[in-house]
């Protein structure tokens, strides 16, 4: 019967072991309000066509109360109330209790997009985890309050400001699957949409590697392109002309630019440098001081491959690109061990 429900139009797929939890309680409460529903629609349209008013008719005399209708509407319903509450909290402690062995991922909100970060120092804008294994995501928000939910997992839990939150849930089946921000956090709040990419445990530990390899080996440019895209710099700013949130960034890099206080910078490597760590220093004119701080979230090497797909956007910069292995970082990470199902 689950199963029959579970591919209805009422949830979306069981992908996670929660649903197991979740999925029942949700379908006894949508039962009951079906049934009290159909109940009390139909009792009162009986009492308005048997109690209505005739011509005629004399009031009839009404005892003042049922002991026995009391205790009935009020036992039954108590006693419903507490199946709820007894199979809410278990699947609540259940949801709450973190295995030993899950795999951990740190996540990181803000305006407006999630960054996903590996024990091997590799991140990402997509999460990735293995199936049948406990995964513990470790989050944090950057700016205001967002909230991570996955509708295939029955998960959604806040990212706060100044804390961390915790929870875990363990994907029982491989595909791709929605991630969406539950909480109202802004103009591009509807925005802020990522996957999540569930593969086989020996798949995982491949892609994490080469991830990790492969981005490596990007040149300045291509690996500025990268966390430009993947760190939700474009939900703010365009490659191009176009003004968003914040300023289009084509043939920014060397020109001069007005500020909201009325004087001029030169756009060069310390402004834009300035302009990610310190974003309220210098307020481009007609602008507000949205943008957060990524002090702490770049690393330099990260900030200087940003200026530099910067300068490949500029018609103001023509300056040879640096070869790749003068940029090439001098250590390499080592991939986490994933813990086996």
């Amino acid at each position: 019967m689950w199963r029959v429900l579970a591919n209805s139009f009422w949830m979306p797929e069981r992908a996670s072991t929660h649903a197991e939890t979740v999925d029942p309680l949700f379908y006894f409460i949508l039962g009951l309000c079906i049934f009290f529903t159909a109940l009390i629609v139909t009792l009162l349209v009986v009492f308005v066509l048997r109690y209505r008013h005739r011509a005629g008719h004399q009031q009839q005399p009404s005892p003042s109360h049922s002991t026995r209708l009391e205790l009935t509407w009020s036992i039954i319903p108590t006693i419903l109330v507490l199946i709820i509450f007894y199979y809410g909290f278990r699947g609540y402690l259940r949801m709450s209790v973190v295995p030993p062995n899950a795999y951990r991922i740190d996540v990181t909100a803000r305006m407006w997009n999630w960054q996903f970060t590996y024990p091997n120092g590799y991140s990402d804008g997509t999460l990735h985890i293995p199936v049948d294994t406990p995964i513990l995501l470790v989050m944090r928000s950057e700016d205001v309050i967002h909230s991570l939910y996955v509708p295939a997992f029955r998960v959604k839990r806040d990212a706060v400001p100044g804390r961390y939150n915790r929870f875990w849930f363990q994907a029982r089946q491989t595909g791709t699957f929605d991630v969406y921000c539950a909480e109202y956090c802004g103009t591009n709040h509807s925005q802020m949409l990522t996957k999540v990419v569930v593969h086989d445990p020996t798949d995982f530990q491949k892609w994490l590697v080469e991830a990790a390899e492969a981005e490596n080996r990007l040149d300045p440019v291509a690996a500025g392109r990268k966390l430009f895209e993947g760190r939700g710099c474009t939900q703010c700013h365009s490659s191009g002309t176009t003004k968003l949130i914040g300023p289009g960034l084509q043939d920014v890099f060397g020109s001069q630019v007005r500020l909201a206080d009325g004087s001029t910078v030169l756009a060069e490597d310390n402004y834009i440098r300035d302009s990610i760590l310190h974003p309220q220093k210098q307020i481009v004119a007609g602008y507000g001081g949205e943008m957060p701080s990524y002090a702490g979230s770049l690393t330099d090497r990260q900030i200087d491959a940003i200026i530099w797909y910067m300068k490949s956007i500029s018609k103001h910069h023509q300056s040879p690109l640096p070869s790749p292995a003068a940029t090439a970082p001098t250590t390499q990470s080592v991939p986490a061990t994933v813990p086996r199902p």
